[in-house]
């Protein structure tokens, strides 16, 4: 199968290569899924876990991506709950080969039915923007009706996602960004636009909840806004200090099958929109790791198409 593989973890970006691999092995449990479309993560060459496995050795060449929608081609021992040909997305465990192959073997239960509706390249956007602005807001901040959340990067992948959950959860939202992400981020429904460029991140006073994707000066600078009782949540790195009267929480996104079908459901009824700067074949994935030119949303990449040919 074609694939993109990195070889030398000091490569960096040069590193990524188009190249034949071996055809995944279906473990019990698993799902060989022939992959569609494919996301990824611009910072996951710097993962530990991309370069050994969960037990510590090494298992270059390693494929990046972990985010997939595509249907299932074959079934390992013991899968239940998923058939051949059928559409899915999901999540793979971050020590194995990733998505950005023609094939992936991917545990039955990371993976949701896709519905009919759905375009392969939206659902290949959803696993870890989707679920980490979930956790973030409900399962670690546990935002409620009324509360102000501030959200930055709210123009990215996880940040957009994050303010419409939000704001259907009945908060006020406060969206920062770059100049150009200012009509986007308030036609998400965030309520206040602040650019991190021009204004002063202390105008903004306190809020209950503060969602970082940002990390560094803005992070820390975040920390002062969090209100007694508030919690600031990031998936940057772990904060240095936390928040008077509040607590500051770092967590990595974990696969939930329920929680992916649900938020499809949303996708196919309108509720949700994600965001999908650019879609690149599998020929351009180094380019799109780097992010040039920069875009909003997430950055897509298609790997075959409908009838399971190549994508040029």
């Amino acid at each position: 199968m074609r694939a993109i593989i990195v070889r030398d973890r000091d490569a960096g970006l040069s590193g990524l290569a188009a190249t034949d691999m071996p055809y995944p092995h279906a473990a019990e449990n698993d799902v060989i899924v022939r992959v569609h479309a494919a996301g990824f993560t611009p910072g996951e060459l710097d993962w530990p876990a991309t370069w050994t496995d969960r037990a510590g050795r090494d298992r270059t060449p390693t494929i990046p991506g972990h985010e997939v929608s595509g249907v299932v081609a074959e079934l390992g021992y013991g899968t239940t709950g998923l058939s051949v040909g059928q559409r899915v997305f999901g999540l793979t465990d971050w020590a194995r080969n990733g998505t950005l192959a023609e094939y992936v073997a991917v545990e039955a239960r990371n993976l949701a039915p896709l519905p009919a509706g759905i375009d392969h390249t939206v659902a290949a956007a959803l696993p870890v923007s989707g679920l980490t602005a979930w956790q973030g807001l409900f399962d670690h901040a546990r935002l409620t009706t009324g509360q102000t959340v501030l959200v930055h990067g709210a123009a990215g992948g996880v940040g957009s996602i994050a303010v419409q959950l939000a704001h259907e959860a009945g908060a006020s939202v406060i969206g920062t960004g770059r100049t150009d992400d200012r009509d986007i981020v308030l036609g998400l429904g965030a309520h206040s636009f602040l650019d991190l460029a021009a204004d002063d991140l202390p105008q903004v006073g306190l809020v209950d909840v503060v969602f970082d994707v940002v990390g560094g000066d803005v992070l820390d600078a975040s920390i002062a806004l969090v209100r007694p009782g508030g919690v600031l949540v990031t998936i940057a790195h772990p904060p240095a200090v936390q928040p008077t009267d509040g607590r500051a929480v770092f967590f990595v996104v974990e696969p939930d099958r329920v929680r992916l079908a649900d938020l499809a459901e949303r996708v196919r009824t309108g509720q949700l929109k994600p965001i999908i700067g650019a879609v690149r074949p599998l020929s351009e994935t180094a380019t799109a790791f780097a992010r040039r030119p920069r875009t909003s949303g997430k950055t897509i990449i298609q790997v075959t198409n409908e009838q399971g040919a190549l994508h040029p």
